[in-house]
This record gives structure tokens, sequence and C-alpha cells, in this order.
């Protein structure tokens, strides 16, 4: 574990932006032991993709950027504590209240649908689906720590928890996916920083049945003209192409930055109408 120096040290603050904050959850409840989570200074300005921390766990310090998830998830608890406790993120509840009062308004129930939730992560999203009642639901996630802290945290959450690049899909892996006949494609917190590239999420958008619903949430930078994630293109040209059709959208805070500044979000659903062609991608 690689140990915190001094001058990093110097420049992190105890706990959610300005207060002390020892995270405790399940887990670590069993197992009584607490996480201890610093912030950077508040007037320390960097983009989004560059937020780290400081983690105390076991006895030792360490500094983990936000986005390297294979760090976070290997530390119990720290996913949630960081991100749930301390920044107040709130975008696995937002997207599932909006797809259920969507489909609430066509008489769907919760049910019926059989949901592919791509960039799964520790399974917080899946863990939102089924307290509303979804009975199937697959994870994919790219790095196996993800899977490992779903298992840790949340066994039984999804039926299936399949560990694989999606824009790079086998036969094998794609017919294996076919037989679960999803109708629904959940993406939470997972586009546009390139955790999911535009091919992996045309991939697995492809999967999903016409008619299918479609409910995703993306940083609402990513959706004007300076995006170079690729993302506006590709939501803006398959709401003209009628591939999809928006039912309900969203801006909301997503999660406060280590500044304290909230981060705004735009979560959409909406019904799938076709596949998303070859062509798109060029």
């Amino acid at each position: 574990m690689e140990v915190v120096d001094k001058k990093a040290q110097s420049q992190a603050r105890c706990g959610s932006l300005g207060r002390a904050v020892k995270c405790k959850t399940r887990q670590e409840d069993r197992e009584r032991h607490r996480l201890e989570v610093a912030l950077p200074d508040a007037t320390l300005a960097m983009d989004q993709d560059a937020e780290w921390c400081v983690v105390r766990a076991g006895g030792k310090s360490q500094r983990i950027r936000f986005h390297d998830y294979e760090k976070v998830y290997a530390i119990p608890g720290l996913y949630e504590c960081l991100f749930y406790d301390i920044l107040k993120c709130n975008s696995p509840a937002t997207v599932r209240q909006l797809l259920e009062a969507t489909i609430g308004q066509m008489s769907i129930e919760p049910a019926d649908l059989r949901v592919l939730d791509l960039g799964a992560g520790n399974g917080m999203v899946g863990e939102e689906l089924t307290g509303m009642g979804v009975k199937s639901v697959v994870g994919v996630d790219i790095i196996d720590a993800a899977a490992d802290a779903t298992e840790r945290d949340r066994p039984g959450v999804y039926e299936d928890y399949m560990v694989t690049d999606m824009a790079n899909l086998s036969d094998r892996q794609r017919s294996l996916m076919e037989t679960f006949e999803f109708n629904c494609l959940t993406c939470v917190a997972a586009l546009g920083f390139g955790d999911i590239p535009v091919g992996a999420f045309v991939e697995a958008f492809n999967l999903i049945a016409d008619g299918g619903w479609i409910a995703f949430n993306i940083k609402e930078d990513f959706l004007n003209g300076k995006d170079t994630s690729g993302f506006s293109r590709l939501i803006q040209t398959m709401t003209d192409r009628d591939i999809l059709s928006i039912r309900s959208r969203k801006r909301y805070p997503h999660r406060l930055a280590t500044s304290g500044d909230p981060l705004f979000y735009v979560a959409m659903v909406g019904a799938k109408e076709c596949d998303i062609s070859a062509d798109l991608l060029v």
C-alpha cells in the first residue's frame, strides 16, 4: 500500500468539506473497522477526472485518485464513504426514480424488466433496481475489482455479473448476453470520462430489444458542442434519427466536487426504437 507523503497530507483536510468524518459501512459494522477520508483543500482547482483523497485504513494512509476504481473498490466501504457519505452522490437513486416514474406512466411493472447494468461497479445501481422490484439484473464491468466488490458487499443483487470489455465482445460473449433477452439498459455515472467509450455503449444498446428502455446519466458538460468524448454527437444523432425516443429528462446535482461546488448531470430515460448502425460511429 502506498504511504502518503507529508506534502499530500498537508494539502488534505479531514472529512466532508471541512468536517471530520469517519465512515462506517455494513461490512465494517461486522468487522468493527472504520475508515478515515480526507479531501484536498477546497481552494485547489482540479478537473473532476483528477480529483483525489487521502484514505486511512488498517493503520496505513494512501492517496487515491477518485477514478482509480481498482484501488477504491479494494477498500471495503470506501466507495460509499467517499461518494455518498461525504460528497452526497445521488445518481443511482435519481436514475432509478426517473426510470420507475417513466415506466409507471406506461403501466409497465418493474418485474417485467430484464436489465443490463453497464458499468455496474460495486452494485449500487443493481441494488436500486432490485429495490424497485426488478427481478432480473445482469451487471457488466471491465475490471475484476468491481465484481469482487459486488460479491463482497452486495451478494445476490445480480442474476449474473460479467467482467468483459463491451467494445470488444467475442461472438461467444455476445451470444451469452443475448440469452438474457434484455429489455432495459442502465448506465449510471460511467459515461464521458473514458471509463465506457462510445463503442461499448453502442454494443450494450444494441443488446436491448426494440421497444426496450434506456436509462442513463451523463455530465451536462458532455452534452455541449465542445464535448470530445463523442457522447454529445451520439445522443444527438440517436434522437434526430429516431433511434432513441427520450421520454423523460432531469438535470440535477450528481454530487459535490472536492471544492464543495455541485457537479450537474443530466439523467435521461428513453425508449429504444432500433439498433445503432456501424456507420454512426465513423
